[in-house]
């Protein structure tokens, strides 16, 4: 049996998916933290909007907002 995907990056891009010029929110997922802020990394050197946290029904529930994203990143 696969772990499941329990955490989630969350991020803006100028990447439509239909190819219009506009905003999107695109969210991925992930099966382990370590995953999830490695992502989150890249795209915040991409300079995105990033939040993260996990799915639910994954308990302790953790929403990670832009303004402490690199604290979770370096783990602070």
């Amino acid at each position: 049996m696969t772990r499941p995907e329990i955490w989630y990056v969350s991020y803006c891009s100028d990447d439509a998916p239909d190819g219009a010029s506009r905003r999107v929110r695109l969210t991925r997922r992930f099966r382990t933290e370590t995953e999830a802020k490695r992502f989150a990394q890249e795209i915040i050197n991409s300079n995105h909007a990033v939040l993260a946290g996990t799915l639910n029904p994954h308990t302790p529930r953790r929403v990670v907002g832009s303004d402490s994203i690199l604290d979770w990143i370096a783990e602070r």
